[in-house]
């Protein structure tokens, strides 16, 4: 690994910290490799766990989708990351956390580098529409309690277009194309963690 991949990594306690009290992040892990992070936050959480786990993977080897697409995760170049929640939900509401994820993503990236993007229904957000982001919402029923819901999330960030496949450099963009400079992942991954609390909180009414 070279030391700009090193010094780009992202560092769960770091990102813990930055975020303080809330529950969107309140623990977090950073895996070097995974299949999916939506399957391994199954694997890791347990039934004790509190909502608002994190898990974000540097590389996904077969992370997924809307109808199960694939997503194509480059080495330390964007963040994808899972969910782990509990909202007192339906089964059939499973498309409000799409929205929820999709509206926080685009809130993050307007706030933090002026650019404006849109989102294409049900799961897309989109810069000069071009995908740079999409969210997938996987809910296991728990019986009388809140249904378990992973929510995961990929963004394209300091990309190259040569970091696409040929198929997918017309349609796909990342923070990196769109700026024209590198972009700190670590920083964004925190604004992008703090508004999806903010707005689980007024979307949800979920407390710490």
């Amino acid at each position: 690994m070279c030391p700009d991949e090193v010094a780009d990594r992202l560092v769960a306690h770091e990102m813990e910290a930055d975020l303080g009290r809330v529950v969107v992040g309140r623990q977090i892990i950073v895996l070097d490799e995974t299949g999916s992070t939506n399957d391994a936050i199954l694997e890791i959480a347990l039934p004790s766990f509190k909502e608002g786990l994190v898990v974000f993977a540097e590389h996904q080897t077969a992370g997924r989708g809307q109808r199960r697409n694939r997503w194509e995760s480059a080495v330390g170049k964007g963040l994808w990351f899972s969910i782990l929640l509990r909202p007192k939900i339906e089964l059939s509401e499973s498309p409000r956390l799409m929205t929820w994820a999709a509206k926080s993503i685009s809130n993050a990236i307007r706030n933090e580098f002026s650019l404006e993007s849109t989102i294409k229904l049900p799961n897309d957000v989109q810069i000069h529409a071009r995908k740079i982001a999409g969210v997938l919402v996987e809910m296991r029923a728990r019986g009388k309690s809140p249904h378990l819901a992973i929510v995961g999330i990929g963004i394209n960030v300091n990309h190259t277009l040569e970091d696409f496949p040929p198929g997918l450099r017309e349609r796909a963009i990342s923070l990196a194309i769109a700026l024209d400079r590198h972009v700190d992942r670590q920083r964004f991954a925190v604004a992008v963690l703090r508004d999806l609390d903010r707005r689980y909180e007024e979307c949800f009414g979920a407390s710490i």
